[in-house]
């Protein structure tokens, strides 16, 4: 807890319902979010760390061999685990969560892969993505990796980086160098008027880059003494005057959809 973020959300949605089926060859009969890495289930890394941000609950939701998630997460008491049962119809990374809300209240909220797993630097990043996270200007703060050094990625990636800072999502027949990294804090209100039932969360995105302007810019920050270089940057969004925040390190980059057009970078 000594790391723990001052504005941390105190809640959080896990997202443990898939079908995990690049691991059935692997293991068939272990759902992917109790795969162990390093002996370790990977759902413990994500819950780890909430518990270290001061999440209070989690909710689950379960679709692919429940029962055994279930169990697995019984007896945690930090945070507390409510299940969303999704075993009826899995409602993918949008639905899951619009089912939810009710148990994830009307405060902001992390949302996090269960499989994802990164390296920290002297800060959290959960932490870091509290600390920048502003819900009086926020809508939505991403989490992205560089693509090249993220360990069993092998897709086409989701932002680019032009030499003046703009970040864009990337083209359908395009490879760009940042992917989503399975972490970020929402605020209910981005999924107001989502469709009913399932559907991915890259459809709010790809509604909001039909609605407005999807440029971000950065600027260069002093590097980390490695050659590495540290960014701000900012993205404007379908929201009235609104604009989005990304920050970054060598490997983790921050963008935020946001509602201030006044707002600068940092």
């Amino acid at each position: 807890m000594a790391d723990a973020s001052p504005t941390a959300p105190k809640r959080a949605m896990v997202l443990a319902a898939g079908l995990g089926t690049r691991m059935r060859a692997f293991n068939g009969q272990v759902p992917k979010p109790l795969v162990k890495v390093g002996g370790k289930p990977l759902i413990d890394y994500v819950l780890d760390r909430l518990a270290e941000q001061g999440v209070e609950r989690a909710v689950v939701n379960v679709h692919h061999l429940a029962d055994q998630i279930e169990r697995h997460l019984a007896a945690r008491q930090r945070p507390k685990i409510v299940i969303s049962d999704e075993r009826r119809e899995l409602l993918g990374t949008g639905g899951g969560v619009v089912s939810a809300l009710p148990q994830l209240g009307p405060a902001p909220f992390f949302h996090i892969n269960s499989d994802t797993i990164w390296i920290d630097g002297v800060q959290p990043n959960l932490g870091r993505l509290a600390d920048a996270f502003d819900p009086a200007r926020m809508d939505a703060l991403l989490l992205l990796a560089v693509a090249a050094t993220s360990i069993g990625y092998s897709g086409r990636g989701d932002f680019t980086m032009a030499p003046d800072g703009r970040l864009t999502r990337r083209g359908e027949r395009h490879v760009v160098p940042f992917v989503y990294a399975g972490a970020a804090i929402f605020v209910p209100a981005l999924f107001a008027d989502a469709p009913d039932g399932a559907f991915s969360l890259t459809r709010l995105f790809d509604r909001a880059e039909e609605a407005g302007d999807d440029v971000l810019r950065a600027s260069p920050h002093p590097g980390d003494g490695r050659g590495n270089q540290d960014f701000s940057a900012l993205i404007l969004s379908s929201i009235p005057g609104g604009h989005a925040l990304a920050s970054s390190d060598a490997r983790y980059t921050f963008c935020a959809w946001a509602r201030n057009a006044a707002m600068s970078g940092t």
